[in-house]
């Protein structure tokens, strides 16, 4: 128990006869004492009922609302919220105070639970793959219906996530008609447009579903119905706070008001426009409901739009302030400090009661419920949950919640029941996501350095999941413009969850290649060939893997400037044997401010004439992002060798020796160590992309070999500025870079980095 409450217990001792008859039995009979009983006052005051718009971002108002009620002893009877404000009276009425609400909010990391899905170090280890691969998050759904997009912006793990946390341990299942501070939320059926009162629904999930905002929030399944945000109905829910009893009605409208005619500048501002005209006129219908006791708090929130998260703090004073300006008003609903001590201990005391103990028990059956595609027995095997073991309910939501990191699930439900026998039954009701078996996505490269270097390609990715009760995957990549590829991996694991996987593959890749001499663009080839792959891997976990194979490659070479009139064409074939070892922890390709990325490989290619040495490569590669306080960056260490001619990494580049001409700098091994940091300095929408940063790069790096041996003093130093742009497509950067006695360069560029 917290000192807060042991205060409250302290204060209230005077009380506690008036605790509600749902804890009779567990709370101790009332001591005698002089003073007058609570319930003198609470017979004759009247029924106070609190209701809160939604609002998004501008929600977090509420916070301060409840605060300033808090310190003027205002005693609430009822809550009634949508969308956000359901969120935070639920969380209220489960026992938080308003402090403990804003603390967590603060240290919620808001980019994540507005994300596309979950975060990525909770992903599976192919789904990062698919990250570096194409950073794009461009996404479709191919069904036999067609092609389209996801349903929502935003995931559900992240979300469920924040909102659990906002609610005291052992809440998130307790019914909404079973706490000691009664409370209601609305959701939208967003099959007939009906109001839907969640009245007896477990809280975290009526939480959820009022908030479940359309094209930001994935709609939620309640009782056979799928329902979104209540705000499309009754975003001030006044007539249910009425129809539960109240008296007197505290209002808070925090909903976004309508834009100015200069402010409609695009389709998408007219589309916004005709949906906030749906929902002003549901609040304008409430407010008229309003009667001369009640009061109405319209907090000023001039500059915090429905997604500003980062602006809780001004939002949570905007809500303070503008209850403060009311406290004549709000004067008459005043109790004495024992009466209000008394309710605050009534209104925690009833939740520690109501909830459920963080007890570990044996779990007795693990079954999976309304699978269609994906084999059951994989999923109960990726939670990693066994018959026999012990665990809390808290243990198990997090085991179940790592099934999100596959990518091909909306949704989770987890139904823990308790037997009389001591032990726990766990059911898994997941529903697969329309695209769970064909993803598309599409990703745009670009390159430029404003000179002799500008590439474009067009990307497209396919990946086909579940083929079989294994659940194998068949990726495909294909790629236009500068350098054209078509690719086939085919991921079959050899068991039902298994991380031993087969993986055989075939590719066709064509472009053209710069070739340098000092520094000077010599020659320029063009280059095709084809390549076929069987591979042997294992995946760890979900953060890295292990494979060996061998490739068998067919290739030609031809001369493109200068122009060759003999147009001879060199063929090679060549098999090469690998064994290849990864580590991807980052939380982002484009921007990591956490996690490493490593990755190790070795190739062997034998000898085709006699006396000719056999060739073999080595390249490491070790990359750790950091984050102090407002800025955030990562340190790069790469180091390449082979044999026999160029290295297979060459230098130079945007952040590969910025300044230096693209692959200019090759040997027979390469280094290269490399700093960058960056700081946030504002943010696009999250319908189309996330944080712009302004940074710069430290840069160190060099090639040496059997003629030029390594010399710490022959590394050249580089450095480059940039202001950099987290879009839908991927990383999108402009900057300068230089090296120090090798030239300068601009940089356009969009797409992967490293």
């Amino acid at each position: 128990m917290s000192l807060f409450r042991v205060l409250v217990l302290l204060a209230s001792l005077t009380a506690l006869f008036n605790i509600s008859p749902s804890l009779a039995q567990t709370t101790p009979p009332a001591p005698i004492t002089a003073t007058p009983p609570a319930t003198s006052v609470a017979a004759t005051r009247p029924k106070v009922a609190l209701v809160l718009s939604g609002g998004g971002a501008r929600g977090f108002a509420h916070i301060g609302v409840l605060r300033t009620l808090e310190k003027m002893h205002v005693p609430i009877d009822i809550v009634v919220g949508t969308s956000m404000g359901a969120v935070v009276g639920g969380a209220y009425a489960a026992g938080r105070s308003a402090d403990e609400l804003e603390q967590i909010v603060k240290e919620t990391n808001w980019d994540s639970v507005l994300a596309d899905r979950p975060a990525r170090y909770d992903l599976d280890y192919r789904r990062k793959e698919e990250d570096v691969i194409l950073p794009s998050r461009i996404e479709f759904a191919i069904t036999k219906s067609g092609v389209y997009l996801p349903p929502a912006a935003a995931g559900n793990a992240a979300l469920e996530h924040a909102l659990a946390r906002l609610l005291p341990e052992g809440m998130r299942d307790q019914p909404v008609d079973q706490l000691a501070l009664p409370f209601r939320s609305v959701a939208s059926d967003l099959v007939d447009g009906d109001l839907v009162e969640l009245n007896d629904t477990p809280l975290l999930l009526s939480m959820r579903a009022s908030l479940a905002v359309p094209g930001v929030f994935a709609p939620v399944r309640v009782k056979h119905r799928l329902v979104v945000d209540g705000g499309l109905v009754a975003n001030l829910p006044v007539e249910l706070a009425r129809s539960m009893g109240a008296d007197v009605i505290i209002a808070v409208n925090v909903g976004t008001p309508l834009a100015k005619e200069n402010e409609l500048n695009s389709a998408i501002d007219v589309s916004k426009q005709m949906l906030q005209i749906l929902t002003e006129q549901n609040v304008q219908r409430s407010i008229r409901q309003l009667g001369k006791n009640d009061v109405l708090i319209a907090p000023e929130l001039d500059g915090i739009s429905f997604l500003d998260f980062a602006q809780y703090d001004r939002a949570v004073k905007s809500g303070e302030e503008a209850t403060q300006k009311l406290e004549k008003r709000l004067r008459s609903l005043r109790v004495a400090d024992a009466d209000y001590a008394a309710y605050q201990f009534r209104r925690t005391i009833g939740t520690l009661a109501a909830a459920n103990p963080a007890t570990s028990l044996p779990l007795a059956k693990i079954e999976v419920q309304g699978s269609k595609h994906i084999n059951p027995k994989a999923l109960i095997a990726q939670t990693g949950l066994q018959t026999g073991q012990v665990a809390s309910e808290e243990q198990i939501r997090q085991a179940t919640a790592r099934l999100y990191g596959r990518g091909d699930l909306d949704n989770v439900e987890t139904i823990i029941t308790d037997t009389d026998s001591g032990e726990r039954n766990v059911l898994i009701k997941p529903t697969e996501s329309n695209s769970s078996r064909n993803r598309l996505r599409v990703g745009l490269e670009l390159a430029s350095d404003f000179a002799d270097d500008n590439r474009f390609s067009l990307t497209m990715m396919h990946v086909a999941s579940s083929l079989n009760s294994y659940g194998a995957e068949l990726r495909t990549v294909a790629r236009i413009g500068s350098q054209r590829a078509l690719g086939f991996q085919l991921w079959q694991p050899l068991g039902t969850a298994s991380p031993w996987y087969f993986s055989p593959s075939l590719a066709y890749n064509s472009g053209s290649i710069d070739l340098f001499s000092n520094g000077r663009k010599t020659l320029r080839v063009g280059a095709r060939g084809t390549s076929g792959n069987l591979m042997l891997g294992r995946q760890l976990s979900n953060w890295g893997s292990i494979e060996a194979g061998v490739t068998r490659s067919y290739g030609q070479i031809t001369t493109l400037l200068p122009a060759d009139p003999n147009n001879a064409e060199y063929r090679f074939y060549d098999s090469t044997q690998f064994v290849r070892f990864g580590i991807d922890t980052l939380d982002s390709v484009a921007f990591p401010t956490r996690g490493s990325l490593v990755g190790a490989i070795w190739e062997h290619s034998p000898s085709k004439t006699s006396g000719e040495p056999s060739q073999a490569q080595s390249t490491l590669q070790a990359l750790s992002a950091f984050q102090y306080g407002d800025w955030a960056g990562h340190v790069n260490l790469e180091w390449a060798r082979s044999q026999r001619g160029d290295a297979p990494n060459a230098l130079g580049g945007f952040l590969r020796l910025s300044g230096t001409p693209q692959n200019s700098l090759n040997g027979n091994a390469t280094v290269l160590g490399r700093i960058v940091v960056a700081r946030k300095i504002g943010a696009l929408p999250s319908t189309v992309g996330g944080a712009i940063r302004l940074g710069f790069s430290a840069e160190l790096g060099g090639a040496y070999g059997r003629d030029t041996p390594f010399s710490f003093g022959d590394l050249k130093q580089a450095a480059s500025a940039h202001l950099s742009i987290d879009t839908r497509f991927g990383p999108l950067f402009f900057g300068v870079g230089a090296t120090r006695a090798g030239g300068s360069s601009l940089y356009l560029f969009l797409g992967p980095t490293w």
